[in-house]
């Protein structure tokens, strides 16, 4: 049963037509400036689709009346939310469960929303605050061209459509996608006036085609729908959505939240790129005249973390399986495994993520990354620390070096690494890749200093994971046998090797083989919060 508001045409036989009642959203009165102007043209971006669909004028959104009741069934809201910790965006629906037919489109969006976007701004921007400036209008306009993306998003969701994951892929193709902004280096610098999408995409434009045309029969109907889809699909669009993008072990490597570009090792290269610059120029002009110092730590928090999300969708190639959904008949149904130098070209990219220079902070800003001033303690979005208050850079990279290395051998792509070689030898396996994981960690020429210290910090993420795996019960026997021979060989290679930490890693593989399920795992730094994500299909 397909999901839509009631929409007919004033003269149903003409290609565009006024409609006999327009879809008409109301927005909360209450909304600030600049946030309602920005809500206002984002929202109205799906008057775009439905003119494509072959109507004219047919979505409108207006101020909600000052006695109008926003929970009146009468009326579709936009219903800005105030609130002070962090928070979800949802839209919502009221359904004819006998038709389809959508009475009444809810979306909330909670005011705090703007502001992880002009955070990671600050953060990108080169001395905002240098010589006493305190204009924001550069980095507040990034933040409002987000919000204008998420009015269409949760509208989106009100007028009967699901997220769709891998628009990110098809040069932003659709608004119900969660889009990471695309940041540009221009001569060395930092670019953000392209962050966001400006339109709809042309994914919406098919969706509301699908769902909203007009057609005067039923054998019309199912003659258009599919000769659209076909259209679609040999244009290479792609219906991805939550149950196959959100899992960390998934698979569909065009399928993710947050990410960007058609290939997830050049996005992922590039925005190292954009990170190192951002974290070479990151300074205390970051901060308004005024603000503590210790602000700066927490400022630094986005940017550290910049490519936490396209790491995930980096990963997805490791393992990864082609697919899209299907019905029986359809030509473009087939699932096969990523191609082995795809694979591999992940691979070698996320190796080198879990290398020094890309897990340090500049030596430049570590005197100004000060204990938390009172009244500005730490929270959820803070670096945790094992230092006190003092900053753990140790802490850091352990956070990250073990999201990384969870995720490459998460047990279910060890597992499918471990198929897709058994049924073709030439694929990628998860032999090869945990060979080459622990060549690139504990085989590499000893460092000294602080990369000494943070390839200490890799290789025990790297074991604690290896020895997740080779006790997990969600593999088969013959991971949980890959991961145990793998351990030994690295016992045996510690005899001769001239890490300091050689004899504690030994003895750790030592105890777990010979007793696999009484060894406990060491806990890295919860990660930082970011982006307000839900678990349901209706939240952004």
């Amino acid at each position: 049963m397909t999901l839509r508001h009631r929409l007919e045409k004033q003269i149903p036989e003409a290609a565009v037509s006024e409609a006999v009642e327009p879809i008409v959203y109301y927005l909360d009165n209450g909304t600030p400036e600049p946030v309602r102007s920005a809500l206002l043209e984002g929202g109205k971006l799906w008057n775009q689709a439905f003119e494509s669909a072959g109507y004219r004028n047919a979505f409108q959104i207006k101020i909600l009346p000052d006695d109008a009741d926003p929970m009146d069934v009468r009326y579709n809201v936009i219903q800005w939310v105030h609130r002070s910790t962090r928070g979800w965006s949802y839209g919502a629906s009221v359904v004819d469960p006998r038709s389809g037919e959508i009475l009444k489109g809810h979306v909330s969006l909670g005011s705090l929303r703007i502001r992880q976007d002009f955070m990671l701004a600050q953060a990108l921007t080169k001395a905002p605050y240098a010589n006493g400036k305190t204009d924001d209008a550069e980095m507040m306009e990034m933040a409002l061209a987000r919000i204008r993306q998420l009015s269409a998003h949760e509208i989106g969701h009100t007028l009967g459509f699901a997220h769709n994951f891998a628009a990110s892929t098809k040069n932003r193709s659709s608004v119900m996608d969660y889009p990471h902004p695309t940041l540009s280096i221009i001569n060395k610098t930092i670019d953000f006036k392209n962050a966001y999408a400006t339109g709809i995409g042309s994914w919406d434009k098919i969706a509301v085609q699908y769902s909203y045309s007009d057609f005067s029969s039923e054998e019309e109907e199912t003659k258009s729908l599919n000769a659209l889809m076909t259209r679609a699909m040999k244009e290479n669009h792609l219906f991805i959505t939550d149950q196959d993008a959100r899992p960390l072990g998934g698979a569909h490597p065009k399928a993710h939240l947050w990410d960007n570009g058609s290939s997830a090792a050049d996005e992922m290269n590039h925005l190292l790129q954009v990170r190192q610059i951002a974290l070479n120029q990151f300074s205390i002009d970051q901060l308004k005249p005024d603000e503590p110092l210790s602000v700066l730590r927490d400022r630094l928090v986005p940017l550290y973390f910049l490519h936490r999300y396209q790491l995930e969708a980096l990963v997805k190639s490791i393992g990864g399986q082609s697919y899209q959904y299907a019905r029986k008949g359809d030509v473009f149904s087939t699932s096969k495994p990523i191609a082995v130098a795809e694979q591999k070209e992940s691979f070698q990219t996320l190796l080198k993520t879990l290398e020094a220079k890309e897990l340090k902070i500049p030596k430049s800003i570590h005197d100004n990354l000060l204990p938390h001033a009172f009244g500005y303690g730490a929270s959820r979005e803070s670096f945790q620390s094992q230092t006190g208050p003092v900053f753990d850079h140790m802490g850091a990279a352990n956070t990250l070096s073990d999201q990384i290395i969870k995720m490459l051998l998460h047990p279910e792509r060890a597992s499918r690494l471990n198929q897709q070689k058994a049924l073709d030898k030439r694929q990628l396996g998860l032999s090869e890749v945990i060979s080459t994981l622990l060549q690139a960690t504990f085989q590499k020429p000893s460092a000294s200093g602080i990369d000494q210290a943070l390839q200490t910090v890799v290789q025990g993420n790297v074991l604690k994971h290896l020895i997740l795996l080779g006790k997990s019960k969600q593999v088969p026997v013959a991971v949980r046998a890959e991961a145990f021979g793998q351990l030994q060989q690295l016992a045996d290679d510690l005899n001769t090797s001239s890490l300091a930490y050689a004899p504690y890693f030994q003895q750790q593989i030592k105890s777990f083989l010979a007793a696999p399920v009484m060894i406990e795992n060491d806990q890295a730094p919860r990660i930082p919060d970011g982006s307000p994500i839900g678990t349901t299909l209706m939240c952004n």
